[in-house]
């Protein structure tokens, strides 16, 4: 058994948290702590109810906690809705063209409770999933332009990967279950600004559990299916030269040179350095809308081409709309939670700057992540004939290259946590996932007994 398949398999086989470099942890338990905290802001979204109402409720299994809640259903269907819920501000953390911990957190979280992994084996999990993506991503990292979303493409295979390491399967079985997720892979850009785009990271956690157990049980597939000229990469990534080089996983962690951006605001991250800049460019000014004639933007063609919003008509439009991101710089002056819903984008004021606004896309990309350009501009002319120029903008706080503060972080997940936790239960949570590594079980982790209240009394 030879090629990128197996090779990924071998890797899964053998990855161990006492081999990994221990600068990983830092990323590893942020990427923990920050995306419950979106999973629970992102609790009260109707995406979120309407799959607990088809898909959760339904279920008589009792494996795991949704959402570390006292609804308690199959491990399947908790990684579904905790991946909707971690998606559905778009507030969760980017990296590798997509949203790796909406995906590889609620499915490591679903099924390390029902089979008791502890913190070092959900950290060794994390890591083996972002690391799976990684390779497949070096690849080709075009997906946004061809219509697909990125996190649906790698997603089902990468927690695949996370949860073969929680079983550990041996080589041939995780290379099965690689090759089984691959045929779940999929998912539209087109559907961004819907709820669709959230349930693609709860269908791809969901994915990666039900693959891992169905290989564990015996399921064949082609130890080639990701390289195979009929395979996923042929499939999605037609024409491309690089389909079959072998595998640097294990020779190289990819993790500690492409390391996740957290979201300062819960829209499309493409959005956020040139609402940043804007703000701070308009800041202490006195303009206002009226004052404003044009505002152009700079930014990669990738970017672009995802933020087809030009007249969003409802918050989720919203969040993938520059025109709106520009409005909110200049009207709002903040882009949160409480912002970006149906009322605001409809205010006739945010409605009526987006003619303002021009967008300038450049075939440029960034190293760290080709989804975007290395910089990105901002230059707003005024009425009376001034110019003001952001410059080149290349990170803002919470990027890769500039992480949170833990008290960043802390002030990010006590907002997302408010409506969830008192300040003290949502504290001692964070210090638990700030050392993710050190529990005992996922169990350990205190249950949550303000959501899906409902319901919890016929399942728990």
């Amino acid at each position: 058994m030879s090629g990128l398949t197996a090779d990924l398999g071998t890797f899964l086989a053998n990855i161990k948290y006492e081999g990994m470099p221990r600068d990983v942890l830092t990323l590893v338990r942020d990427g923990f702590t920050d995306t419950v905290g979106v999973i629970m802001v992102g609790i009260p979204e109707p995406v979120v109810d309407i799959v607990r109402r088809t898909m959760i409720a339904p279920s008589g299994s009792k494996d795991a906690r949704a959402c570390l809640s006292t609804l308690y259903t199959s491990a399947p269907d908790a990684a579904l809705l905790g991946g909707t819920a971690a998606h559905a501000l778009d507030y969760d953390d980017q990296s590798l063209s997509g949203h790796p911990s909406a995906v590889l957190v609620p499915a490591i979280l679903a099924e390390g409770e029902k089979l008791g992994a502890d913190g070092r084996l959900m950290s060794a999990a994390y890591v083996a999933g972002y690391e799976v993506w990684a390779e497949l991503l070096r690849r080709d990292a075009n997906y946004h332009r061809k219509g697909w979303h990125p996190t649906s493409v790698y997603g089902s295979i990468a927690a695949a990967a996370s949860v073969c390491v929680l079983h550990g399967l041996p080589a041939e079985r995780a290379a099965t279950a690689l090759a089984i997720a691959a045929s779940h892979a999929g998912g539209l850009a087109v559907n961004f600004g819907t709820m669709t785009k959230p349930y693609h990271a709860g269908m791809c956690a969901r994915a990666g559990v039900v693959s891992a157990r169905l290989a564990a049980a015996g399921m064949t597939a082609k130890f080639d299916a990701l390289e195979h000229p009929q395979g996923f990469l042929q499939a999605f990534s037609p024409g491309t030269p690089d389909l079959a080089s072998p595998a640097r996983v294990g020779t190289e962690w990819y993790i500690l040179r492409q390391r996740t951006c957290i979201k300062k605001y819960p829209t499309c991250y493409f959005m956020h350095r040139s609402f940043d800049a804007t703000v701070k460019l308009l800041a202490g000014r006195n303009l206002t809308a009226d004052d404003i004639e044009q505002i152009e933007v700079t930014m990669g063609r990738g970017q672009t081409t995802v933020l087809v919003n030009e007249r969003p008509k409802t918050g989720l439009e919203g969040k993938f709309s520059e025109q709106f991101a520009m409005a909110a710089a200049v009207i709002l002056g903040r882009m949160g939670v409480n912002e970006v819903n149906d009322e605001t984008v409809q205010r006739a004021d945010i409605q009526a700057f987006f003619p303002k606004v021009k967008l300038n896309p450049v075939d440029e990309y960034d190293t760290r992540d080709p989804a975007h350009s290395p910089t990105e501009r901002v230059v707003v002319r005024l009425k009376k004939g001034d110019v003001l120029d952001s410059g080149p903008i290349a990170k803002i706080a919470g990027h890769a290259d500039e992480p949170l503060t833990i008290e960043e972080l802390w002030t990010k997940f006590k907002d997302c946590t408010a409506l969830t936790h008192t300040e003290s239960d949502a504290r001692r949570l964070f210090e638990q996932l700030q050392s993710v590594e050190t529990l005992s079980s996922v169990k350990a982790l205190p249950t949550c007994r303000t959501i899906f209240v409902q319901n919890a009394a016929i399942h728990s």
